[in-house]
């Protein structure tokens, strides 16, 4: 098997802009005075509140939870009491339930966060039932509950988990800084998640522009022969799990297919950290690693935050904006990320990254008519026709837009970075994907 320089068909060279933070450590967020914990942080049914105003809640004590199958339950990130339940907007533009804690400052530990044991004396059934009460979900994309990820259908044999650490999005380095100061935590994660599953082959993914994460991997991994560590080729989309997948394994998933039908099951650098968390100290999943970076921020930081912490909080800790007002405020990276309108939302368990672009940044370019040059098929991962996409979702013709397999587009949105007319490609698309999402729902 190659381990060096491994890509896959399609995609984009991007700047990195990663400067701004590759080389800053981690560091405490400060303690927030109030959290408001939403209650639908991830894929699947949204949570109950197991609490009430007036309550007396610690760090870790679960504090929401749905009985279906495909959820999370939640958890307070703050020992203090509960000032109020009430709706509130959340970065992934969503209007949820939302648990809103005054913190009293003694962070008190719930008297169920402690270590759950020696994962050799762990049954698989056991771990998944850890992961599960621990509220793990995916910490790079769409939140995807860990614990059915993990739990794939009898006729579906995985023979690899692989762990994600491209990190290929702009900016963004909370994952690249925690392979950098905790490999230890991501073997251990990543030897949970193989006994779980029930394979033998672990295999660590890093672009080659983080030659530090590489070699501490492969250091701490060095005594573990059923994991290695391959460096792959820097290129955009190199994160999507899909594109990860072809590139190591050389397998290609499906359209409309899972990563488990090609036997394989991916977890997120961040996931697999918390994943070894909840083993070795029971913690739940209530704070992550915030990358707070832009040109028009202050002082850029990798912080950790804990879950449910305003924007506004850490913005003021990385010194504030720059130069007055921002241009653009995004969750996540400039490529996938979501533009916020307000910075007086909540830290998500999906917030890899604050963005802040100054006005001159965020100026959007005029849409010109397509040329049809082609470069947007040359890039596209998923080998679609974004043009002619675009085009049938401008129109209103979303039937069409099924037809070439819209659903199957990934939103990487490297056919409207790439576009010399800036044609609104990947928004398009996006709708159109809704569209044909909601009357399948409605024809049920």
């Amino acid at each position: 098997m190659k381990l060096d320089n491994l890509t896959f068909n399609g995609g984009v060279n991007v700047p990195h802009y990663k400067g701004l933070t590759e080389k800053l450590t981690l560091e405490k967020a400060l303690e927030p005075e109030i959290v408001n914990i939403p209650l639908h942080q991830h894929t699947g049914a949204p949570c109950e509140p197991l609490v009430k105003v007036g309550d007396k809640v610690k760090i870790g004590q679960k504090i929401g939870q749905s009985e279906a199958f495909v959820s999370a339950p939640v958890h307070s990130s703050v020992s203090g009491v509960v000032k109020g339940i009430t709706r509130m907007a959340i970065p992934t533009g969503l209007t949820v339930n939302c648990v809103i804690i005054e913190s009293d400052g003694m962070n008190e530990l719930y008297e169920s966060v402690k270590p759950k044991g020696s994962l050799e004396d762990l049954s698989s059934k056991e771990i998944i039932e850890i992961i599960k009460e621990a509220g793990i979900t995916g910490m790079g994309g769409a939140g995807f509950p860990a614990h059915v990820k993990f739990s794939p259908p009898s006729d579906k044999k995985i023979d690899t988990i692989l762990v994600n650490g491209a990190e290929c999005e702009p900016y963004l380095t909370a994952d690249h800084r925690l392979m950098v100061e905790e490999p230890e935590k991501i073997v251990i994660g990543l030897k949970t998640i193989m006994k779980a599953v029930g394979v033998d082959n672990g295999i660590i993914g890093i672009e080659n522009n983080k030659p530090d994460a590489i070699k501490a991997l492969k250091e701490a991994s060095k005594d573990e022969k059923n994991i290695k560590v391959v460096s792959l080729k820097v290129k955009y989309p190199q994160g999507d799990e899909k594109r990860l997948i072809n590139a190591i394994l050389g397998r290609e998933v499906p359209s409309g297919g899972l990563p488990m039908d090609v036997g394989a099951v991916v977890s997120n650098i961040s996931t697999t950290k918390a994943i070894a968390e909840a083993i070795i100290e029971g913690k739940p999943l209530y704070e992550r690693v915030v990358t707070v970076t832009g040109n028009g921020i202050n002082e850029p930081k990798n912080l950790i935050a804990k879950i449910g912490t305003p924007f506004k909080d850490l913005i003021e800790q990385c010194g504030g904006f720059k130069e007055g007002a921002p241009g653009k405020i995004i969750m996540g990276g400039p490529m996938m990320g979501l533009s916020q309108y307000t910075i007086d939302i909540p830290i998500i368990k999906g917030s890899g990254g604050i963005l802040v672009l100054t006005e001159e940044e965020a100026k959007p370019a005029p849409i010109e008519p397509c040329i049809r040059c082609g470069k947007c098929l040359e890039v596209c991962p998923v080998k679609l026709q974004p043009l002619h996409l675009s085009k049938y979702s401008l129109k209103g013709m979303f039937d069409k837009t099924e037809k070439f397999h819209a659903l199957d587009c990934v939103e990487c949105g490297a056919c409207s970075y790439i576009c010399p007319a800036k044609r609104p490609l990947v928004e398009s698309i996006r709708m159109a994907k809704r569209e044909i999402i909601a009357k399948r729902k409605r024809n049920r």
